[in-house]
This record gives structure tokens, C-alpha cells and sequence, in this order.
């Protein structure tokens, strides 16, 4: 509900700051506004006046709206408290030692690896942020045990709609467009969050350990800090464009171990290796900071090689891919190129590029 109304309150405000003519017809600004209505008529300064509430309403709205969710995510963290303080507090360990002559007591803390650290921090963040979600969301998209609403026969639909399993649902790269591009990226926010989940929940079956920060932490972060940061920067109060680099900051890092962990699945199992026809991990983590649309490149090719990862695990047959395979074939293929690889075979690039020699003769996109 409080998304809603900042919403619609972001709307009338971008409105009336971008288009104020649409509701003061002799001025562009709320000063320029001020200015005219000591030298408008009795009439036009009441109309004017009843204008310039409907601007400070609107205004009032967004701010009151954003306390009230300040406060109540405040109480929901109190109420947490002991929660959210064990998830982020090392464990001690007390040991007694013993001694024939005098009994002495050592307190040793216990020294976790950098391993340990790293998923102590990604399960602390994970639940913090999860306790910020209100329930029926939480129920709704809790990871479910595999086949419980996908399985190898699904439709579309359903597997767009279906919440996290363990193993995960495989999405190929033709789905995740489905899903994506009708929706403006909507749904490809869904997507980051469940591949995230699923990655977080199936670490810890195997190994007790993780090295994300799950759907929760690595989605959430970045959604309260652009809601947050952007009527920030628009009221121009300061922080606001902070909260928004730190929140980009966080899921570009997020999605660079989102690469590495993708990297690591497809080559710890020799047989998971051999069934997807790999020697060496598929992609360049470092890519997700390239600008666009190189960033893109290696981003179709993590939910491709992903998929296929879930499909194997799952014991699923391969299927068709008609945008990886056929109309953009880098996505699908086996080889992790190199950026002077990539723009010298344009075969690998389009549909209609196949045909196309590669570019040798040029000195610069030689290794």
C-alpha cells in the first residue's frame, strides 16, 4: 500500500515539476508562481492559490508517506532486534582450562575463516532484509522443493508465475525475454530475485555454507535504496544521490558473484561438465561492469548456462532455444571468448551474420 501511494504521489509531483504549465498557466516553477500572484488579480490569485495546495498536497503526501514507512520499518527492526543481532554477531566460544595447580579461565574467540565470515554476513543480510517483507509475499515466494508448481512439461506461464524451487527451475534465455521485455523489466526483477533464492536455499542443502546474499539480500537493498534515494535527489535533500549510487553499486557487485558462483556450478562436477560440453567456466565475471551492450552479452549468456545448469541437475532433456541458439548463437556457445574474440568472428553474433568471415587481418583484435 505504502508502494502505491509513493507511487502515484511521484507521479503528480514529476508532473507538476516537469509540466507546470498543465496547472499554472503564467509561470514554469513554484518561485516564478509566488512571484505572479502579488501581481495577479483577486480571481486569478484564488485560483492560483487553490493550484498551489493541490502542488504542496501532493508533496506533503510523498513526505508523510515516507515517514510513515520509515517509522513502521523502524518497529519491524525493533521488534527483530534479537534476531537481526545473533544473524550479525561472530559466535564465542568458552573453553576452561583445567591446570592441577590453579584452575584458570580462557575466553577464546573463535577465528572463522574468511568462508565462514562470508556466509555469516550473506545469511545476516538475507534475513534482515527478508523480515522487511511483508508475509503474504514472504509465503508466496518461499522456495518450494523441486516440481512442486514446474515440471520438465510446464508452460510458459507457469514457470513464470512459479515461485523459487530447489533445485532450481531452469529459464532459458527465450523465457526470461518472454518475461522480461512485455513487462518493461518487471518481471526480470522477479527472475533476479528467484535465481538468487534458489542459488542462496541450494548452497546451504549442500554445503551448510553460501556465498550470496539470497533473493532478500541482494534485491531488496537496491529496491529500498532507489525508493528511498530518488525523492531524495528530487526534493533535493542530501543523501539522495548516495543512496542511489550505493544501491546501484550493490547489485552490479551482486551480480558479478552471481557470474562466479554460476562459473563454479557449471565446472565442480565432471559430469554436470561433460553433459553441458564445457573445459573451461563460461563467462568473464568482470564483464558485468562493461558498459552496455557488452554487459548484456555475458548477462544473456549467465541465465543460458544457468538454465542449462538447473535442466541437468533436474535430470530434465535438452530443449530448443531459438534466441540462443539460432538468432544470437554467442549466447549458447561453449567457448569463453575474449572481448578481442568476440568482435573479430562476427559469425557468432547474429542470425544473418553466420555467414560472415572472421575479422584476422585487423592488428588491434589479435591476441
Amino acid at each position: 500500500l505504502h508502494t502505491v501511494i509513493v507511487r502515484h504521489s511521484f507521479l503528480l509531483f514529476l508532473q507538476l515539476h516537469h509540466h507546470p504549465s498543465s496547472l499554472f498557466r503564467p509561470s514554469t516553477s513554484t518561485l516564478n508562481l509566488t512571484v505572479q500572484l502579488g501581481h495577479s488579480s483577486t480571481a486569478g490569485r484564488s485560483e492560483c492559490n487553490s493550484r498551489v495546495g493541490v502542488f504542496s498536497m501532493a508533496i506533503l503526501l510523498m513526505l508523510s508517506t515516507m515517514m510513515a514507512s520509515t517509522l513502521i520499518s523502524t518497529l519491524i527492526l525493533l521488534a527483530h532486534a534479537p534476531a537481526v543481532s545473533d544473524a550479525f554477531t561472530p559466535p564465542l566460544t568458552l573453553t576452561r582450562t583445567i591446570n592441577t595447580r590453579t584452575f584458570q579461565t580462557h575466553i577464546k574467540v573463535k577465528a572463522d575463516s574468511s568462508e565462514d565470515a562470508i556466509s555469516d554476513f550473506c545469511q545476516g543480510t538475507n534475513e534482515f532484509w527478508k523480515s522487511l517483507v511483508i508475509e503474504p509475499v514472504r509465503n508466496y515466494v518461499e522456495v518450494q522443493p523441486a516440481e512442486s508448481s514446474v515440471t520438465a512439461t510446464s508452460d510458459a506461464l507457469t514457470k513464470l508465475t512459479a515461485p523459487p524451487e530447489r533445485p532450481g527451475i531452469p529459464r532459458p534465455v527465450w523465457l526470461t525475454i518472454l518475461g522480461s521485455v512485455p513487462t518493461g523489466l518487471m518481471w526480470y526483477g522477479y527472475y533476479k530475485f528467484s535465481v538468487e533464492e534458489e542459488l542462496y536455499q541450494y548452497e546451504m542443502q549442500e554445503t551448510g555454507k553460501v556465498s550470496g546474499a539470497g533473493g532478500y539480500g541482494t534485491l531488496f537493498p537496491f529496491v529500498f535504496g532507489i525508493l528511498i534515494g530518488f525523492p531524495m535527489t528530487l526534493l533535493h535533500i542530501r543523501g539522495g544521490e548516495f543512496l542511489i549510487e550505493a544501491a546501484g553499486a550493490w547489485i552490479l557487485l551482486g551480480q558479478v558473484n552471481l557470474y562466479k558462483r554460476v562459473n563454479e556450478l557449471c565446472i565442480e562436477d565432471e559430469n554436470v561438465k561433460a553433459e553441458l560440453g564445457l573445459t573451461e567456466p563460461p563467462l568473464y565475471e568482470w564483464w558485468a561492469l562493461l558498459p552496455p551492450p557488452l554487459d548484456v552479452v555475458v548477462g544473456l549468456r549467465q541465465v543460458h548456462f544457468l538454465s542449462e545448469f538447473w535442466r541437468v541437475k533436474r535430470g530434465y532433456p535438452s530443449e530448443d532455444d531459438v534466441i540462443a541458439d539460432e538468432l544470437f548463437p554467442f549466447i549458447s556457445m561453449k567457448e569463453r571468448f575474449t572481448l578481442k574474440q568476440f568482435f573479430r568472428r562476427p559469425k557468432y553474433w547474429f542470425w544473418f551474420t553466420k555467414e560472415w568471415e572472421d575479422c584476422d587481418d585487423i592488428p588491434f583484435l589479435q591476441d
